[in-house]
């Protein structure tokens, strides 16, 4: 059994998944920036990765803005697993990518979600009916979930009434957890956070229809740090393949 590798000193959680077994040579160790949307599906997918190639995944989760400044003041990520399409567009431009390696892993599903069985109807109405104190989603500046949150209660004519009421979280992360101890009654999550399987994992929750903010896709891409690295390749491909797709359809994205 080989060691794991150390953990990055980031301000990020840290995932790490150690290698069963250290007899293929040609096994790599790929560091993975990760929306933090995107944590158990890359956490379930690591397992069947690591068990068909034999390299190392090693992730960090976060908001996408902070894990954009990071890559742009030289952490060691190799590969970048976006909430949004147009960051790894971004660092396409500035040169900061292996050319040709961005592509779309899925399209993200915002839901208003409260732990509360009952709480959350499936039309949103409760948005309007006023009657909680702390709506939570996250910074929209970091987060693409957090903006599709904001372009929703404009469309729906509710940014004025909702502004006082909302905790934001630096996160789509740190979103969930609000809402998850109670420091807020509902608020705007990934659905993946709260699905498996095609049913929702507790709670009551609205999922909001794709016309109400723009298309959240989320793009992945090689890092310069990660163009001679077999395992960052590796992971690309295996993103693409059958048994990643089943798992990212079970969270429910789609492709």
């Amino acid at each position: 059994m080989r060691t794991v590798p150390h953990r990055l000193s980031l301000p990020s959680l840290v995932f790490a998944v150690a290698a069963l077994s250290s007899g293929m040579a040609s096994a790599d160790v790929v560091q993975v920036a990760v929306a933090a949307n995107f944590t158990a599906p890359i956490q379930a997918i690591a397992k069947d990765f690591e068990k068909d190639t034999g390299h190392t995944l090693v992730a960090s989760f976060g908001a996408t803005g902070q894990f954009y400044t990071q890559i742009k003041n030289g952490a060691p990520f190799e590969v970048f697993l976006s909430a949004d399409d147009t960051t790894p567009a971004k660092l396409d431009s500035e040169n900061e990518t292996v050319k040709g390696s961005r592509f779309t892993y899925a399209v993200g599903t915002l839901a208003l979600w409260s732990p509360k069985e009952g709480y959350v109807d499936n039309q949103g109405q409760v948005l309007k009916d006023g009657k909680y104190a702390h709506l939570s989603i996250a910074n929209p500046k970091a987060a693409p979930y957090g903006l599709a949150a904001t372009q929703t209660l404009e469309k729906l004519g509710l940014t004025a009434t909702t502004k006082d009421r909302i905790v934001e979280g630096q996160s789509i992360a740190q979103a969930y957890q609000f809402v998850q101890t109670g420091n807020a009654e509902l608020g705007f999550v990934a659905l993946s956070q709260v699905f498996k399987d095609g049913n929702l994992s507790g709670g009551s929750a609205w999922i909001v229809p794709a016309d109400l903010h723009e298309p959240i896709k989320q793009d992945a891409v090689i890092l310069n740090k990660g163009k001679d690295n077999a395992a960052a390749k590796a992971l690309m491909d295996y993103l693409k393949g059958p048994k990643a797709t089943a798992i990212i359809k079970s969270f429910g994205y789609q492709r």
